[in-house]
């Protein structure tokens, strides 16, 4: 490792640290999984120094993590056997954008906050929202999707082209800014969702969509969560262009109350939005209140006014500090899955019932429009039987959602936490996944033991 770090201290000076503090820093993300951490961190401002630090590494047989912001949830930043973690903060540059497209091209180190504030002006926006502010290259890496993916879909969905740095520091462009291409094999589409395991993204092409001209939020609470649920697939089946369609539970709304100031209903509760023209909005939110109200909700409360909105999402969207709060400090262990909408409802009340009988504290959030939910398990990282309850559980209801058609997660990614399931899923196809990895990288430089 020391040779490795001094040839990376030659190129790249007092941006190496080998300091204690920072590395321990890029070694944790945000949820339960323990860290580990790099033996150094590089801080890289372009393209071509992370051409060069890979390079480097790959002569020395070292590790390699890409890191951006840190807010990963399945352990995808740490180091478990060492190595070099290349920070992508700094590039932050917005190289292009064309209205007339409606694309724009970024580094990897620009945040979605960052990129939507400078948008602002144009008439566009880049819809995927995971929550956190969490770099471009990261949302890449993890196949983010968030609160707004049912209607402007994830970022498999937005991704046009890629600029990749491989194993051996060569330099592949991966797509184009065209809007459609059979040429050859769909390698951006093979970067999406690796997890930095086949190469590190250090730019990338993005699909932008236009600002609505009229936008309008609100909350509805139901009496059951099967008439949340049973709302929410009637939505979709009916055509309603919805942008946004979010369940909280009875425990999730308690703890959004504490967090916020809010005052919603101690009820199953969606939050929605619609986009569009001032009609079309109309017209939706008149359609989706039939629905809602044959279905068991009350407690309609309406958000025109951006900064209601503004206060609306940012509730939602803390919610795992939220959750925190209901027993101060606990961790939060949270998994998510997705399953086919019809399945949603059981999948839950299964995980509901779970949980009541095992005596734990787990809030359930979903994003219902498209099936996928979360539950955010609070534990006591001290206490052994109460770490092994949560994973009995955890692994019922992923069991439960592989059995009904649906996926081990639907946006968390697999990282190391969710390892274990990738072969219950894909079966035979995991074989190939190793085989493209092995030919990628054969000297598993790139975030070895993560997925895999």
């Amino acid at each position: 490792m020391a040779p490795a770090v001094e040839a990376l201290r030659e190129v790249f000076g007092d941006r190496l640290s080998t300091a204690q503090g920072i590395r321990d820093h890029h070694g944790k993300d945000v949820t339960h999984h323990p860290g580990q951490s790099p033996d150094a961190v590089v801080f890289a401002k372009s393209t071509a120094e992370v051409q060069a630090a890979v390079t480097i590494c790959a002569d020395h047989g070292v590790p390699v993590i890409a890191y951006g912001t840190g807010s990963s949830l399945e352990g995808h930043i740490t180091a478990p056997y060492g190595g070099v973690t290349i920070n992508l903060s700094g590039m932050d540059q917005i190289r292009a954008v064309s209205p007339e497209d409606m694309d724009v091209t970024v580094e990897a180190g620009v945040t979605r906050e960052a990129l939507n504030t400078y948008l602002r002006d144009t008439g566009l926006f880049f819809p995927i929202d995971p929550g956190a502010n969490a770099s471009l290259g990261g949302m890449i890496a993890t196949r983010a999707s968030g609160t707004n993916a049912v209607r402007y879909g994830t970022m498999s969905d937005n991704v046009l082209a890629l600029e990749v740095v491989l194993a051996d520091g060569s330099v592949i462009r991966t797509g184009s800014r065209a809007r459609k291409s059979s040429s050859g094999y769909d390698l951006t589409h093979l970067m999406v969702g690796s997890e930095g395991t086949l190469g590190i993204v250090t730019a990338a092409t993005l699909r932008l969509h236009g600002r609505p001209d009229s936008v309008s939020a609100a909350t509805c609470a139901f009496e059951t969560l099967d008439g949340a649920v049973t709302t929410a697939i009637e939505t979709i089946q009916s055509g309603v262009p919805i942008a946004r369609i979010e369940l909280l539970d009875a425990g999730a709304v308690d703890a959004v109350n504490r967090h916020s100031g809010m005052t919603l209903p101690l009820k199953t509760t969606l939050f929605l939005e619609f986009h569009g023209t001032a009609t079309g909005v109309a017209e939706q939110t008149d359609l989706f209140r039939a629905l809602a109200q044959a279905n068991g909700a009350s407690d309609f409360a309406w958000a025109v006014k951006e900064e209601d909105r503004t206060a609306l999402w940012t509730a939602r969207h803390q919610t795992l500090f939220a959750v925190k709060g209901l027993r101060p400090g606990s961790e939060v262990y949270i998994s998510d899955v997705c399953v086919p909408i019809s399945q949603l409802a059981d999948c839950i009340l299964d995980v509901q019932r779970d949980i009541l009988a095992e005596n734990l504290v787990a809030p359930i959030i979903g994003h219902v429009g498209d099936g996928n939910f979360h539950v955010l398990f609070l534990n006591d990282p001290d206490n052994a039987e109460e770490q092994a309850r949560i994973h009995a559980v955890n692994d019922r209801m992923l069991e439960r959602a592989l059995a009904a058609g649906g996926t081990a997660t639907g946006e968390h990614g697999i990282g190391i936490g969710k390892r274990d399931y990738l072969r219950k899923e894909h079966g035979a196809a995991v074989d190939l996944m190793a085989a493209i990895k092995a030919a990628v990288d054969p000297g598993n430089i790139m975030n070895p033991g993560k997925i895999l």
